[in-house]
């Protein structure tokens, strides 16, 4: 794979499934270089062999999917070209989509009544003044923000308290009725002038016409409300929020429920909560749908409220009326935080994707206690019921993302969506290794290998987190660089998320311990193992937590010929009042006493550096401040180590992930210049070094 096969990446949503189980629709979504965006269409996907899958939508980008209950209407968000996503209905058999919301900052995510007449949905709601709700006021010239709270930024959002996720519920209009016309001339004039302030606006002359139902908002508190979901029988809507006294000095959040009657008309939240739990983050709630249940994803804080460090994620089970919890997983073993969501089985079931080993398992829970296994051996994305069908949405080796039906528990592919990059980019499957650390623990990895014979040179590559984990799907970078020329090694080292809550939390407060053990152990392994890795041709990088453990061990390690520090989490002290996590983070992962942090930190261990560098960071970044990227690059510069400086303007934490297709594409060719610098391949040849953007070359 080379980086200009990014518009081949195909990744598919969740499956929302028809009631009469004959057909899902997914989301297929694939970076696109002539927008610079986002792009793609929903696809319906019939369970039948014989049936092929088709384009449903023909929309800029078309996402999250869902059949109402009856199965008469397909309820999705629609963003066009720059726009915010907001919510469509069209009819299950096929039309015109129509809108239903125009929420100044887009819809986030919504859920269906049982009568499926109503629909909830969530979205950014802009305080007065901001985000362009006064006309010709921009961004730049917005009042003032006073701040005193610790929470009030959020990577990828920005600014939080001026724009929280609020509720709100619309009854949806007939979809054979007579299409509403925009009004205009003397008749728009006279019923704009009769709104409040006269406004004229797109949206409020929408709302003056009648085109769009109405939206009700059921909640006004300063803080996210979300998750929200229908009750069994459509009087209530339960939702997570933090809405405690205290709520800025902890990271707990929990369950309140909204009353609605029939038709519009709603209540204050009222907290749900189980007597015999400690602070929690609650993620997710739904009850079950014979309404005798709620289940709810939580992690464990500890006294503090604070303690999140490897916290597994968790399914607790009360009765709808109340009572104490009982938890259904046990989180040393099971980690059911992958999705975020719980979907329904049964009467009194739920699915749940477990986080294990490199995969991620589709298991089914009993309000009972009891579970099984429905799929595993890959990793699953998405899975819905209905009609007696049971869908799910995966990646493996081969592919990005494909839909399978399970047949006596067995997957039937339905999708080949990954076939045009197979194709033209070609896919190298890798190969799963388990090395012995220094210690004799287990750490367990892959090596994705080029082609043709070695010795290659090896990058040895460092995940995020720490509490995430390399998998054995398909996985762009990886790939990318094979196809370079190049021997990629992956591993989970203690501190990952896969391998239970013990090998999590082995380097809490003790960062660039075992975790630096293990990697290398994993490289001296592989070195060992197989003749084809050239172990004097070596390279190491990172990105957020793997920016770190780069930066450390090229601190104590120097037979790395060159390394790439990206976004990392460099200088635990300006991480505590620069990050959005910051006032939590570092404390709970490299403990508070400055002797602690020193004694983790890379800032304190860079006069120790002698490996080349390339830094990478986001101008926008706010989970790892660009800031901790400039001053480990200016270190280095000071030190006469060889470095630079690569800084994405308009991109956050994300850009490797989900930057703009152009920004990724870059990315990769940089980094391919940088490999090609230290450790050149006849697939990637050493040309001279060129400065990004300029085109000129540096001598």
């Amino acid at each position: 794979m080379k980086p200009e096969h990014l518009p081949l990446i195909n990744s598919v949503s969740a499956p929302a499934v028809h009631p009469d189980g004959r057909r899902a629709v997914v989301s297929v979504l694939r970076p696109d270089f002539d927008a610079d965006a986002y792009v793609g269409q929903l696809w319906s996907v019939p369970l039948e062999p014989e049936h092929a899958p088709r384009r449903l939508t023909r929309g800029f980008r078309d996402t999250a999917p869902d059949f109402s209950p009856d199965g008469q209407v397909l309820a999705f968000l629609r963003a066009a070209a720059g726009g915010k996503p907001q919510l469509h209905i069209v009819e299950a058999g096929g039309g015109e989509p129509q809108p239903v919301t125009d929420a100044p900052l887009g819809v986030s995510a919504f859920a269906w009544s049982p009568d499926s007449r109503r629909i909830v949905y969530g979205a950014r709601t802009p305080a007065d003044g901001r985000y362009g709700s006064t006309e010709g006021v921009p961004a730049g010239s917005e009042d003032a923000r006073l701040i005193t709270d610790y929470q009030y930024r959020m990577n990828g959002v920005g600014y939080t308290a001026d724009k929280p996720v609020q509720l709100f519920l619309i009854e949806l209009p007939e979809l054979g009725a007579e299409p509403k016309v925009v009004p205009t001339g003397r008749v728009l004039k006279a019923r704009t002038t009769a709104s409040p302030g006269g406004s004229s606006t797109p949206g409020d002359a929408d709302s003056a016409a009648g085109l769009l139902p109405a939206a009700q908002q059921l909640t006004t508190a300063a803080a996210d409300h979300n998750g929200a979901g229908f009750g069994a029988d459509g009087s209530s809507i339960y939702f997570t929020a933090a809405l405690h006294e205290g709520r800025d000095a902890d990271l707990a959040t929990g369950i309140y429920r909204i009353t609605v009657g029939d038709g519009a008309g709603g209540a204050e939240p009222e907290p749900v909560a189980p007597a015999n739990t400690g602070p929690q983050t609650v993620h997710a709630v739904r009850q079950s749908r014979d309404g005798q249940w709620l289940f709810f994803l939580a992690q464990d804080l500890g006294s503090s409220g604070l303690d999140f460090v490897a916290r597994n994620t968790a399914l607790y089970v009360m009765p709808a009326a109340g009572g104490d919890a009982t938890r259904l997983s046990d989180p040393e073993a099971m980690d059911l935080g992958c999705s975020g969501r719980i979907d329904l089985g049964g009467p009194d079931s739920a699915l749940l994707l477990n986080n294990t080993r490199g995969i991620v398992e589709l298991l089914e829970f009993q309000a009972t206690g009891s579970n099984r296994l429905l799929h595993g051996g890959c990793l699953v994305t998405g899975a819905a019921a209905g009609g007696g069908s049971l869908v799910v949405s995966f990646t493996d080796a081969a592919t990005a993302g494909d839909v399978a039906v399970l047949d006596g528990g067995r997957p039937r592919v339905l999708t080949d969506f990954s076939a045009p990059l197979r194709a033209d980019a070609g896919i190298i499957e890798p190969l799963e290794l388990t090395v012995p650390s220094a210690d004799g623990y287990p750490v367990h990895g892959w090596l994705v290998q080029p082609a043709g014979q070695g010795p290659h040179p090896v990058l040895l590559t460092i995940h995020g987190g720490p509490f995430a984990q390399f998998t054995g799907a398909l996985f762009d970078e990886a790939q990318v660089y094979a196809a370079a020329g190049y021997a990629v090694l992956m591993c989970n080292p203690r501190g990952s998320a896969g391998y239970g809550q013990a090998h999590g939390r082995a380097i809490k407060e003790k960062m660039g311990s075992l975790d630096m053990q293990d990697v290398l152990a994993f490289l001296d392994g592989a070195l060992a193992k197989f003749e084809e890795l050239d172990a004097g041709q070596l390279g190491i990088m990172g990105g957020s937590y793997g920016g770190y453990l780069t930066a450390w061990t090229i601190s104590h390690d120097h037979r790395f010929t060159a390394a790439i520090v990206e976004r990392g989490f460099l200088d635990p002290v300006s991480f505590t009042g620069s990050s959005d996590i910051g006032w939590f983070f570092g404390g709970e992962y490299t403990g508070r006493s400055a002797e602690q942090v020193a004694a983790q930190s890379p800032m304190a261990r860079v006069d120790q550096v002698r490996t080349p560098a390339l830094v990478i960071h986001s101008e926008e970044d706010l989970r790892c401040p660009v800031e901790q990227g400039q001053r480990y690059f200016t270190a280095l510069k000071q030190l006469g180590v060889e470095a630079a400086f690569l800084v994405f303007p308009g991109e956050n934490h994300e850009l490797s992930r989900s930057g703009t297709p152009h920004h990724r594409r870059q990315r990769f060719d940089q980094i391919l210049q940088w490999w090609a610098r230290y450790l050149p391949t006849a697939a990637n040849p050493a040309v001279p070094a060129v400065s990004a953007g300029t085109g000129q070359a540096r001598h």
